[in-house]
């Protein structure tokens, strides 16, 4: 029978006594008064905020009594109205109180992620309201003790908002007759949801409530005098069959004969259940030996029969209901169950909950029941999603667009579906994925492509030492599908490379520098490199020459940095001697067609005409490549003769920054036919077939490629393309950019 609880607490409410009264032992009765008294501490238990704070948190420890939970959860129950209204942290209740009960305060807290549910726009979500219902659900599903405290906490204000104005208890009643009392009813509590459902009830709908308790009032003398007889008949019948049996009257709650008569369309006098009989045995046979004495003695109504022993609600319930025709032709439900099936029903999932600490070698029963508990999670949600509370968006964003699995320690995993067991492993630890060598599912070795769904129990099959694979990367093989995942993996290869591309970006340096004729001591050189590492975002040294040698930094930049940074380390007094000195000129007059050319290749200089120097050596600038058609300016450069620029190109322009005076006007002669070489640069979206796709381009438009050099993103599975290719003038590259440009999946093609 549902348990009748003293704690309707009156004005004159001792605590001291009422703490006497509870059936528990000394030390815990010792500890809930110690728990008041700390409370008091931090609100004065006289003042009005005391007195309801403190009535509110002994009706709250009363009906969890009835769950026969333990102490750590009553202490919260006391605790938590004092730091839900912020009288004082959890944080000062675990200094206090210990992990476990600020775990259990935290896990209640948590669930006040629910009133943002019935509170979000039809037009979007905010994300920080789904990652605070998603932390309410892995707390629920951690410990229910924390869901009890938020029930028991619900039901306490809905005694207190008894007097205050209408507005105040329809806004409550609504939030719990819509989240609150389908959520005790899916965990199967039915000690909190039937308490739920009639208060919120009664103040939804005061002239129906009233009404049917009219009803319920006017004819209960002739109805208990009715069933008592009934009661001995069958405790009679059941004895002379040999079945051993607890048989009593059980109360009906308003709500549910109420939503009888909505849902059958029937008046109150045509009710079968307003008359209604419980029959606890041992053992299920029993429960079907029950069922024939019962239509033995009483002819019964076969529409009204139902076996939800064979097949069980939603939410675990079972028993047997059958409705038999009595005497005077009075109808009268009967439910048969075991002590069990009667302590299920009751406590829900409350009753088969492991509280102990250590709970990490829980039985496999544990186990199935914290799945049990997720499936019933889910199906409060659904009865939220049918009852209008939750937008469907809302619900994908939370539910459908996530799984959650278990560890074989029984914690749950919150991962986004299409979820891994890599993914997994890398949800848990860096190197328990770095160490995965298997998966096990429901203990069953499955594959790393395999999906987890939610429910399920995954574990995870390590090895001592690291060793991942470069195949985890690709998206085409299945591995993973988590960023997080991927990055933790693609980190992994780039420490193991460090060394690798730190001697290889140091050889690339050494090449470079000699092949642009700058001969730096290697103090010079770390100098250089020191003062360059800011603009690559590095500190050290190694870093930069790292990211050189896996590609990241374009050497030709770097080595133009160099020759500006030297360039400007340099007085320009100094620098103007020295040119003048070399090329036997003065400040005044041009230098005559006999100077003396700067040793070294000529290169394609002959096509360009620089204005006012004579017979320099030119050549052309590396930085921008400039090539027939483009617009070109000359710079005077210390021992290379004159360099060509585009005018548009950066180097250019800080070079120019700093020495105006070496600036010379320079064009194109307007005869030429050789090549020249440049650059492009192309961003796509990286797919199977893109390279063959741009080479048939470049081909087609008969250009001559140099060099290709690629670099792919697998996270954004992206690709950034350098063609190094030869053209003759400006319209034969913008011909060529144009076709290039038209390929499916090239973002941008451009020049360097």
């Amino acid at each position: 029978m549902v348990a009748v609880r003293r704690t309707h607490l009156k004005s004159g409410f001792d605590l001291k006594s009422w703490i006497e009264s509870l059936s528990l032992p000394d030390y815990e009765k010792s500890a809930i008064l110690q728990t008041f008294d700390y409370c008091s501490r931090h609100l004065d238990e006289n003042t009005d905020d005391g007195i309801r704070l403190r009535k509110r948190a002994a009706e709250m420890v009363g009906i969890l009594l009835t769950l026969h939970l333990d102490l750590p959860t009553l202490q919260t129950a006391i605790i938590y109205p004092h730091v839900e209204e912020g009288h004082f942290t959890i944080d000062q209740a675990r200094d206090e109180f210990g992990p476990e009960i600020a775990q259990l305060l935290s896990g209640t807290r948590d669930m006040e992620a629910i009133k943002c549910l019935q509170n979000i726009s039809n037009n979007e979500v905010p994300e920080q309201q789904v990652d605070k219902v998603r932390r309410m659900l892995i707390s629920m599903i951690e410990d229910v003790r924390s869901v009890c405290v938020k029930l028991a906490e619900r039901i306490a204000v809905l005694r207190e908002v008894k007097s205050a104005p209408e507005e105040t208890r329809v806004l409550i009643a609504k939030e719990i007759s819509t989240i609150y009392a389908p959520l005790a009813n899916r965990l199967g509590i039915g000690q909190l949801k039937w308490e739920l459902e009639d208060l919120a009830f009664r103040y939804l709908h005061p002239d129906i409530y009233k009404k049917i308790a009219h009803l319920l009032d006017e004819k209960r003398i002739d109805r208990e005098a009715y069933i008592n007889k009934f009661v001995s008949e069958l405790k009679a019948a059941l004895a002379e069959n040999g079945i051993k049996a607890d048989v009593y009257g059980r109360p009906k709650h308003i709500y549910s004969i109420w939503r009888k008569m909505q849902k059958k369309h029937l008046e109150f006098t045509q009710l079968y259940d307003v008359r209604a009989v419980r029959i606890i045995v041992e053992k299920i046979n029993d429960c079907y030996a029950a069922l024939g004495v019962v239509h033995t003695h009483w002819h019964h109504i076969p529409s009204e029969f139902d076996d939800y022993i064979a097949n069980p609600k939603p939410n675990g319930y079972k028993s047997i209901h059958t409705v038999v025709i009595g005497d005077e032709g009075k109808t009268v439900e009967i439910q048969i169950r075991t002590q069990q099936m009667h302590r299920d029903a009751e406590l829900g999932v409350a009753a088969h909950w492991k509280y102990k600490e250590g709970r990490t070698g829980q039985s496999d029963s544990a186990y199935e029941e914290r799945i049990a508990w997720l499936r019933k999670l889910l199906a409060w949600q659904e009865d939220m999603v049918e009852s209008g509370s939750l937008i469907d968006e809302f619900r994908s964003q939370v539910f459908e667009d996530r799984v959650y699995v278990f560890t074989p320690k029984g914690d749950v995993i919150d991962l986004p579906q299409g979820a891994t067991p890599l993914d997994l492993a890398y949800s848990i630890h860096t190197m328990v994925g770095h160490c995965c060598i298997g998966a096990k599912v429901n203990n069953k070795i499955v594959p790393f492509t395999y999906t987890l769904q939610t429910g399920e129990q995954v574990e995870i099959i390590t090895q001592k030492e690291p060793n991942p694979s470069r195949d985890w990367l690709n998206p085409e093989n299945g591995y993973i599908r988590t960023s997080r995942a991927r990055a933790k993996i693609q980190s992994w290869f780039k420490k193991i490379d460090r060394e690798h591309n730190i001697t290889a970006g140091r050889e690339i340096l050494a090449r470079e520098l000699d092949r642009h004729g700058l001969d730096l001591s290697k103090e010079k050189t770390e100098e250089l490199l020191q003062g360059a590492c800011p603009k690559y975002n590095v500190t050290q040294i190694d870093e930069l020459l790292a990211k050189i040698g896996a590609g990241d930094v374009k050497i030709n930049q770097l080595i133009n940095s160099f020759e500006t940074t030297l360039k400007n380390s340099r007085s320009g007094e100094e620098a103007d001697r020295e040119i003048l000195a070399r090329y036997g000129a003065d400040e005044t007059k041009q230098s005559d067609a006999s100077a003396k050319p700067l040793p070294g290749k000529a290169g394609p200089g002959s096509e360009i005409s620089v204005h006012g120097v004579g017979n320099l050596l030119t050549h052309l600038a590396k930085c921008c490549h400039p090539i027939p058609g483009d617009d070109i300016v000359g710079f005077i450069t210390v021992g290379r003769g004159i360099s060509v620029h585009r005018t548009d190109c950066p180097q250019f322009k800080d070079l120019s920054k700093g020495h105006p005076e070496r600036v010379v006007e320079a064009s194109w002669n307007g005869d030429y036919s050789k090549g020249y070489s440049l650059t492009v640069i192309i961003e796509a979206n990286d797919r199977p077939g893109l390279l063959r796709d741009i080479t048939t381009v470049l081909a087609n438009q008969n250009v001559n490629v140099l060099g290709v050099r690629s670099k792919s993103n697998l996270a954004k599975h992206s690709a950034v393309i350098e063609i190094d290719m030869e053209v003759y003038n400006v319209g034969d590259l913008s011909r060529v950019l144009t076709r290039l440009n038209q390929i499916n999946d090239v973002v941008s093609a451009k020049r360097l």
